[in-house]
């Protein structure tokens, strides 16, 4: 037998095992199997390398560990059950009855407290975030806990981090936490001059033996940004630290996103959300009761009237959270869907959704960016939105770089948070989103998605017709690999 076949009998045994493995043990859904199978067929070798480095799913001892770091307070599931008890009685107040079916599926799917007296602040763009959240930070007395998907040093990565020398310098308790995929390109000196401040630091998912193209868990990213200070401040949406987040790159300028400021009592399970990110990484056993003690969940008093719900996902849940609540909005609405995001590629589940609101008469407008970042995935974008342009649903092009992830139904609730309309946020990374309940807040949030709409031209039929045959093709051969996307 020559070199050649046994190289072929080889790839087409690890191709099956591949498959098997897919099927059997980590049981990905048909069209994700189905888009490893041309890669692995159509790139052989290659693919398997790709596959190996970040298809592959979590290990079982890896999921384990996640759950086993969660936080556990007997209080707060006594709390959630008193708080369906309460729902299903329907003894609640006026406002909270146009939403309560929402309210009860996120405590029923994902146990996710409704938690009202909350203020709440959005921010359209990183320049004005960053200036509040500096302010913020040098105000911090207590403690910091920090959690970014990016954190680039360069000059707002570099402000940002002496502000967080400074403070541990001081005395505060900083703790930072990064990922391995996003902070990429960031030097590691850069993290531990904060160590040597006498502040912590932790990466997920880390490189392997220290090698930045060694990550086995590099398709699994933790995309939140989590800010809170103090345990009374909360930040989180789609702003990273770095300098082009901040419109400050010329390519991908103007820059538009949605960031949120929250004072309240939603700030706990921010912090929640942080401390079961980083017990994991530091591996770790402190109790709740333990980081009561030591301050990291004051008391809090009645802040403003915007009621909250915050809820993470990611790869180690049997369910998917974030994206289940965004399926019961869509299909709850009655008026109003306006969704923006930088990358608009859902599975079937999400295309029936839209489709179903659409033919009930529910108005749904998309806005999505002009200039891409990754023109892989706009090409995706691109496909499902010839597609669903015979439906009725409007699609715009915002005039720059939009990466904000927001979605508002009628005048009920607008989720906010780190999660794009895409199957790797909703399936593959670690995500947050605060769903946000209140009528004066929506309607604030309504109008800046109308400003918005100035900005934009809309995508009509016309738009694809003048593409090249190329950009025809690409967008055909991109879509089968949606579900890795």
């Amino acid at each position: 037998m020559s070199v050649l076949a046994i190289l072929i009998i080889s790839v087409f045994c690890v191709n099956i095992v591949c498959i098997l493995t897919m099927i059997f043990v980590e049981r990905k859904k048909p069209h994700t199997i189905v888009s490893w199978f041309i890669v692995l067929n159509f790139l052989p070798i290659i693919g398997f390398l790709i596959y190996g480095i970040v298809g592959s799913g979590l290990s079982y001892k890896t999921k384990k560990m996640l759950k086993k770091k969660r936080l556990y307070a007997k209080s707060y599931e006594d709390f959630v059950k008193e708080q369906k008890q309460l729902f299903t009685s329907r003894n609640i107040s006026k406002e909270e009855l146009k939403y309560l079916d929402l309210m009860l599926f996120n405590l029923n799917n994902s146990n996710s407290s409704y938690l009202k007296n909350n203020s709440v602040r959005v921010f359209l763009n990183g320049e004005d975030k960053i200036l509040a959240l500096k302010k913020d930070l040098l105000r911090a007395k207590h403690s910091i806990n920090i959690l970014y998907y990016i954190f680039a040093d360069d000059e707002v990565g570099r402000e940002v981090m002496d502000i967080l020398i400074q403070k541990a310098k001081e005395g505060v308790k900083v703790k930072l936490l990064f990922d391995s995929v996003g902070c990429l390109k960031t030097p590691r000196k850069f993290f531990k001059q904060l160590v040597a401040a006498g502040g912590e630091i932790a990466e997920f998912f880390p490189l392997l033996f220290g090698f930045r193209l060694f990550n086995f868990k590099a398709n699994y990213r933790n995309h939140k940004k989590i800010v809170v200070i103090d345990g009374r401040i909360g930040y989180t949406g789609g702003i990273n630290i770095r300098d082009d987040h901040m419109g400050r790159s010329r390519r991908l300028s103007p820059w538009r996103d949605t960031h949120i400021r929250i004072v309240g009592n939603a700030v706990h399970d921010l912090q929640i959300a942080f401390f079961n990110d980083w017990r994991y990484c530091k591996n770790i056993s402190s109790s709740m009761n333990n980081l009561i003690s030591e301050g990291y969940f004051p008391r809090l008093g009645d802040f403003g009237d915007v009621g909250c719900q915050i809820i993470t996902s990611g790869p180690d849940l049997p369910n998917q959270p974030i994206k289940e609540s965004l399926l019961k909005m869509i299909l709850s609405a009655k008026d109003k869907i306006y969704i923006q995001t930088p990358y608009f590629i859902p599975d079937e589940s999400m295309l029936s959704a839209l489709k179903i609101a659409k033919m009930s008469g529910v108005d749904i407008k998309i806005m999505i960016p002009s200039k891409p970042d990754k023109k892989f995935v706009y090409a995706a974008t691109l496909s499902f939105i010839k597609d669903l342009i015979p439906t009725g649903i409007e699609f715009y092009r915002y005039d720059g770089f939009l990466h904000a992830k927001s979605i508002i139904i009628d005048d009920k609730v607008v989720s906010i948070g780190s999660c794009n309309f895409d199957n790797r946020s909703f399936a593959l990374n670690f995500e947050i989103s605060a769903f946000l309940f209140n009528a004066e807040f929506v309607d604030q949030n309504l109008n800046y998605f109308l400003v918005d709409l100035s900005h934009c031209a809309k995508v009509e039929n016309s738009f694809f017709k003048r593409k090249f045959i190329f950009n025809k093709f690409s967008q055909v051969f991109v879509r089968l690999f949606a579900p890795l996307l």
